[in-house]
């Protein structure tokens, strides 16, 4: 008696505890998240260190927990960086869309033509400051490409074994084609195939903040609270 006495003590004085971690998972699980982001694949657009900020309800309001939609949302659109779960082995990935249902895509020495037409590179001002030191070390590109159009920069690294050529391949109803920023270090859809509508459950819209693991994990001011293109 005197245990559960206590035990009904203790859940009542961190009742506003609980009932606010709860909230706190049911809305980061169909409203709003943030994610750490440990790899390369979106250089230079994301970094690793980058705490990026996800909204889930882009595609659709979701029941919490799971996958079933109460509502269909918008569709993904080109250029949008899109979360969801790989085909292969159910992490967390993080990708820009190129590919929408119904289209043509190729892609000819990192250069990608949609329907027959070219996509638009050109000269980005965008540096290397914020990417780890061994990126940096090994010798890469970085240009502008224009999807739908808003440019955004991609990096390519001339040096590594990368698949830079592949189609052109029909994306299917329903699915997508996505790719990663760093051209030549992404596993993407030229290696896990289209991604379906369903799996996609939220749009990257930001980051939040970022660490440099580099320099002590000093924040890096300059990416704080900024929008990703």
């Amino acid at each position: 008696m005197r245990l559960a006495s206590t035990a009904k003590k203790i859940f009542a004085a961190n009742k506003a505890l609980l009932v606010f971690f709860g909230v706190m998972m049911v809305f980061r699980s169909a409203f709003a998240d943030w994610m750490l982001v440990p790899t390369g694949s979106m250089n230079p657009t994301i970094v690793e260190g980058d705490r990026i900020l996800v909204n889930k309800m882009a595609y659709g309001l979701r029941i919490p927990f799971t996958m079933s939609r109460l509502t269909n949302g918008e569709n993904p659109k080109r250029g949008d960086i899109v979360i969801f779960p790989s085909p292969k082995d159910g992490t967390t990935l993080v990708k820009r869309v190129v590919g929408l249902p119904g289209e043509t895509v190729e892609m000819r020495d990192e250069r990608l033509m949609i329907n027959g037409k070219s996509v638009d590179y050109s000269t980005s001002n965008v540096d290397d400051a914020d990417l780890p030191q061994a990126t940096r070390k090994y010798r890469h590109e970085i240009v502008a490409e224009k999807l739908s159009g808003q440019p955004h920069p991609i990096m390519t690294l001339p040096e590594r074994s990368a698949a830079r050529t592949f189609g052109p391949v029909h994306v299917p109803d329903g699915e997508y084609l996505v790719l990663g920023d760093n051209r030549d270090n992404s596993e993407d859809s030229r290696y896990i195939g289209f991604i379906p509508r369903d799996s996609i459950y939220g749009r990257a819209f930001g980051v939040a903040y970022s660490l440099d693991a580099d320099r002590w994990y000093r924040p890096r001011f300059d990416r704080t609270l900024t929008t990703l293109r």
